[in-house]
């Protein structure tokens, strides 16, 4: 289980709440959480914003950290 997208969850509320704030559908989400498939990248920002900030995009995608630096290693 993904522990960053069951947070996600958790602040949204339901798994169909972050579907709809992300633009994608609930199966989707449901991939994300089982880690069936991975946020894509284009979705990153509006997961982020969904969670007012208290998801971080890097969190979401730690293996792209060229395009979701850390921000300790940013600095």
């Amino acid at each position: 289980m993904n522990h960053v997208i069951k947070t996600a969850i958790a602040i949204v509320g339901t798994q169909k709440e972050l579907a709809q704030a992300c633009g994608v559908s609930q199966a989707a989400v449901q991939k994300w959480l089982h880690n069936k498939a991975k946020v894509a990248p284009q979705n990153v920002a509006s997961l982020v914003e969904a969670t007012h900030g208290q998801v971080k995009a890097h969190q979401i995608r730690p293996d792209l950290p060229n395009l979701f630096p850390h921000p300790e290693q940013a600095a």
